[in-house]
């Protein structure tokens, strides 16, 4: 073989244990991060990383003695390397104090200090007709968790005030320009605990309630806690998470096909793009790192999720026939999400044990909205009408995906027309349907 091509072999080999010593690297601190959960901003992981590469670098280079200063500096290259490159992990590029969004240019922030220590943004649309004023309020708890309150959902709030209702929404702790909690309190019964603190605040006797997605799971909860629901007139449950641990872990099937995976993908920045979020981020969805990780702190997370990075799960809140004309949720300056909290809270939902036995002896008229094309997996809807004596009727609603009221055709105004239909005790305008006899029916024939 020529001298060339045996340099080249030679040169090739080390070339290729250089990368594996890099990547061995790599998945050492990878490792390291979830085992000290990121403590320090990664910088003990990082700094015990380097330190075993350096030991391993000087036990290779005392075979290298023979070969001069720069052959002995050979072996540390690839702790060079992964150094550089486990160290944009540890770097923050976002601002690690919260920014909040601003103030939206249609409806003035208030915020409200709630008897549980939480601090809140309320937002108040008041009727616009006084001439069919509805004399109960309306509070929204919107989805996420942890999420802030949508410019669609802005739009369909005031499309209610325009039909008389005084409508009042909050965004939960730690979502929207609420403030933030210490990550330990984020619970699902501090969410209900809040609500009742919020209706006490808001001073108006019983309110009616529309709890969408995660606020339709707070709400049902709300149901369940007698003390609680002596606060509630009404209650709309749309679309909800599971209500439990046992509900939560049912496997069971969603509604008809979505358009998740169909939909264009989501355009702007993505913070996953980044190195310090795509693991901090990535390694929380694995379990590997607790929401309170000292990788990334809280609003330093809220302050680097984007909407982009949210991917698919936008696309699955509506139908497949809607796959090319989303319509855009928020704005880039009013989103805001804390994926941290949202775990932590979603965790204790899991954690938690069954609420049936409560809800059963619940007494507050209740309605259950579902979609045609629900992202949300059917025993989470159904659970709450087996297991709710008080929810009086369904409306599945044709057409829709999880976000119900999303601005296309006349999906809002079907909307309304339900929600409006059951709190002033008038007729449905859609069937009653699934009853609670028909629940195994509906879980074989709508999937």
């Amino acid at each position: 073989m020529p001298t060339s091509a045996i340099r080249l072999v030679r040169f090739s080999g080390r070339l290729l244990l250089a990368l594996a010593a890099v990547a061995t690297l790599v998945v050492v601190f990878l490792a390291l991060v979830a085992v000290t959960d990121g403590a320090g901003s990664g910088l003990a992981a990082w700094s015990a990383t380097l330190g075993t590469g350096t030991v391993l670098g000087l036990w290779r280079g005392r075979h290298r003695a023979h070969g001069g200063r720069p052959a002995r500096l050979v072996p540390f290259l690839p702790v060079i390397v992964a150094a550089a490159l486990t160290a944009t992990v540890c770097v923050p590029t976002v601002p690690t104090s919260r920014r909040y969004p601003p103030a939206l240019p249609f409806v003035a922030t208030q915020h409200w200090s709630l008897a549980t220590g939480s601090r809140v943004a309320v937002y108040h649309y008041p009727p616009a007709n006084p001439g069919t004023r509805h004399p109960v309020p309306l509070v929204y708890l919107n989805g996420g968790p942890v999420r802030g309150i949508s410019v669609l959902d802005h739009t369909f709030l005031r499309l209610l005030a325009r039909q008389g209702y005084d409508v009042y929404a909050y965004e939960q702790a730690g979502g929207g320009r609420s403030d933030l909690l210490p990550m330990r309190q984020y619970t699902v019964s501090r969410s209900v605990r809040d609500l009742a603190a919020f209706v006490d605040r808001l001073d108006k006797g019983k309110v009616d309630i529309l709890g969408f997605s995660s606020g339709g799971a707070v709400l049902t909860r709300a149901l369940a806690d007698p003390g609680v629901a002596a606060r509630l007139h009404r209650a709309v449950i749309a679309e909800p998470g599971p209500m439990d641990g046992p509900t939560a872990r049912i496997a069971g099937h969603k509604g008809r096909q979505s358009a998740r995976g169909l939909a264009p993908g989501p355009t702007g920045p993505r913070s996953t793009h980044v190195p310090r979020y795509a693991v901090a981020f990535g390694l929380m969805r694995l379990g590997l790192l607790s929401p309170g990780t000292g990788l990334v702190g809280q609003a330093e997370g809220v302050n680097a999720f984007t909407a982009a990075d949210l991917g698919s799960d936008t696309a699955s809140a509506y139908c497949a026939r809607d796959a090319h004309r989303i319509p855009a949720e928020d704005t880039v300056r009013n989103f805001s999400f804390s994926p941290a909290a949202s775990l932590r809270i979603q965790q204790t939902v899991k954690d938690s044990p069954s609420i049936a036995p409560q809800l059963r002896r619940s007494r507050t008229p209740a309605m259950l909205m579902i979609a045609e094309c629900s992202s949300q997996v059917r025993q989470w809807e159904t659970t709450v009408l087996a297991d709710d004596p008080a929810v009086l009727r369904t409306q599945y609603m044709p057409g829709v995906g999880h976000h119900m009221w999303n601005g296309l055709d006349d999906n809002n105004d079907r909307a309304v027309a339900v929600i409006t239909a059951f709190l002033q005790g008038k007729p449905a305008p859609l069937p009653n349907y699934p009853t609670r006899d028909e629940i195994p029916v509906f879980l074989r024939d709508h999937k």
